[in-house]
């Protein structure tokens, strides 16, 4: 077995972090590490909880380890510089040298370290070790804060050309003039549920309107319903463009996978299988994610 590559996941309300067989691509040991974390915190917050979760790692991290970390754009992957002066989330970290930063936090215990998409990590660990094995040409598509995708053809990245949406980015898709992530995300969903008590309140989530629409709440259904409904109008003129054999969704929001894959397949206009496409669920998605960031890692 080659070294375990120490891989961090960062995410919209939570970090994760795991060391990464990438000889097997599993998760070396069983434990991943997670930490909570507040999009809208300020530098040193945010900072402190991404360096502290690192941090348990490092028992098995040898000093010239080539770290992998994956998280939403808009960023700088090459440079690992922070761009998130136009979303709603990770405002502190705009222009901020996130590797400089994580480097002081960690000391001598750090190589390099390799920035990549979470989304695009994603869809690499669910080709190596989740739904996606075996599939050449895979749609990868996270649900959390915001929305992520990824187009894999034979494990290649495809984000140009007439098959995707610009840059391969489905969050850069308008719907009737209006970004798609405005329509479909956590504060969206939010947004179409007049009994939730604010977007800001993280003690009422998601989950609790998926809780409520199973119970019978008509409102709390049509939220998922609605959203849904148009994410799967929104991608289908580019599955039919791209035809991948697997469609996998991710993140926090495939959690209710009981009432996204109704309205999902509707707007998409198929079942469940539609001759050679299938839609899944990614089993774990920051798992996926973590593996994903170690290959890229190992791959630089």
């Amino acid at each position: 077995m080659t070294n375990p590559v120490p891989a961090l996941e960062i995410g919209g309300t939570h970090v994760s972090a795991a060391l990464v067989d990438t000889s097997s691509g599993q998760r070396h040991g069983r434990t991943v590490h997670t930490a909570p974390l507040r999009s809208d915190g300020n530098a040193e917050e945010l900072l402190s909880a991404i360096a502290t979760c690192a941090r348990s790692l490092m028992p098995g991290v040898s000093a010239d380890a080539r770290w992998g970390v994956a998280l939403p754009g808009p960023f700088d992957y090459r440079t690992g510089v922070g761009e998130f002066t136009s979303t709603g989330k990770f405002h502190a970290l705009a222009g901020v040298d996130l590797g400089a930063a994580l480097r002081t936090r960690l000391g001598a215990a750090v190589g390099d370290i390799v920035f990549s998409n979470d989304a695009h990590a994603f869809g690499r660990g669910e080709c190596q070790a989740g739904a996606a094995r075996h599939h050449r040409r895979v749609m990868g598509i996270t649900l959390g804060t915001g929305i992520g995708s990824v187009f894999l053809d034979n494990g290649a990245i495809v984000d140009r050309g007439p098959r995707v949406p610009p840059l391969g980015r489905a969050d850069l898709i308008r719907v009737s003039g209006v970004p798609l992530e405005d329509l479909v995300s956590r504060n969206a969903i939010l947004g179409r549920y007049s009994g939730a008590p604010g977007t800001g309140d993280q003690e009422f989530d998601v989950v609790d309107i998926a809780q409520r629409a199973r119970t019978g709440d008509r409102e709390a259904s049509e939220a998922f319903r609605g959203a849904f409904l148009v994410l799967g109008e929104a991608l289908r003129p580019w599955v039919d463009r791209f035809r991948p054999s697997m469609v996998v969704v991710g993140g926090s929001i495939a959690e209710s996978w009981d009432l996204v894959l109704p309205a999902l397949q509707l707007g998409l206009g198929m079942a469940a299988e539609t001759g050679d496409i299938a839609i899944r669920r990614s089993s774990n998605t920051r798992q996926s994610a973590l593996i994903g960031a170690a290959l890229w890692a190992e791959a630089s």
